[in-house]
């Protein structure tokens, strides 16, 4: 167990939960007073999608992303940005044989996935690490790209978080990282319970961890009911930690979560009782060696 865990807040997310739960963030202005109120709670890192404040749907818009960057900043918030490079990579297929997309696709490519990242320069930018059946559609991301996207991101001085959601992803950002393509001290984080990757079970979780390289930091979380038990799993075994409105709604069965700080409220009091304590933003700073 480490001394301190790494707490991440991931606040919005891109799936239709918008509207829908009144707690999820839309707009700018509500994503980064989510990111701040997050972080007064106990994240060190918050973890962001942007939306189309019209529709709520998911967005990439640069502007989007410029305006909360730009508000968490002005603020007196030392909490770590990481921004999301997932967006761009969901193939909807069609399904009388041709070579068109469906309406659920947004395939862009690794230069448009990552203008953001050029452009805004966070400390963390998520990176996905391969080609996964997500519900209904598909994540593609094939190795090119994944080397292309890390390039630029490494280019622009910011850290990837290596996300696996299984054990082939983990294998690939194994053998990239041992060429020397994410620098010192990588990042990985392992997502647990997405239909269809790597179940949220305590021995998925043990697996990971002996996958991980040797001198790696991870962190690992699970999806919607799962999330405070692989919390819990995570910190026995070493790892970080996240939570958040992306990943979770509910603080208990059936019980609502207010907000993206009531969700991190509660970690930090779960990773306080099982022995750890809460890296600070400048802590987490120290611990994955970034600036």
């Amino acid at each position: 167990m480490n001394p301190k865990t790494i707490l991440t807040c991931a606040v919005t997310g891109a799936d239709d939960t918008a509207f829908k739960y009144p707690a999820v963030p839309v707009t700018p202005e509500e994503i980064a007073k989510a990111c701040i109120d997050a972080a007064n709670a106990g994240a060190a890192i918050v973890h962001i999608h942007v939306r189309d404040p019209k529709t709520g749907k998911p967005s990439m818009a640069l502007d989007l992303y410029t305006e909360v960057v730009e508000r968490i900043r002005a603020s007196a918030s030392k909490v770590i940005i990481n921004l999301t490079t997932g967006p761009g990579a969901r193939f909807d297929p069609v399904d009388d044989g041709t070579p068109a997309h469906g309406a659920g696709s947004n395939l862009r490519s690794p230069q448009e996935r990552v203008r953001h990242i050029l452009a805004l320069k966070p400390e963390i930018c998520s990176l996905d690490m391969g080609t996964l059946n997500f519900g209904k559609v598909t994540l593609v991301n094939v190795p090119r790209h994944i080397e292309a996207m890390a390039q630029d991101i490494i280019a622009a001085g910011v850290k990837p978080e290596l996300e696996v959601f299984d054990t082939g992803h983990m294998a690939l950002a194994k053998h990239l990282s041992e060429k020397g393509m994410f620098g010192p001290k990588p990042l990985f984080q392992a997502v647990l319970g997405v239909p269809w990757g790597a179940p949220a079970t305590a021995e998925t979780m043990a697996l990971f961890k002996t996958l991980m390289p040797s001198g790696a930091q991870w962190a690992a979380f699970g999806i919607g009911r799962h999330e405070f038990p692989m919390l819990a799993q995570a910190v026995v075994l070493g790892g970080h930690v996240r939570v958040g409105l992306e990943d979770n709604l509910y603080l208990s069965r059936g019980v609502k979560a207010p907000s993206n700080a009531a969700l991190v409220e509660r970690a930090v009091k779960l990773v306080e009782l099982i022995g750890s304590q809460i890296a600070s933003p400048d802590e987490a700073r120290e611990i994955l060696g970034l600036g």
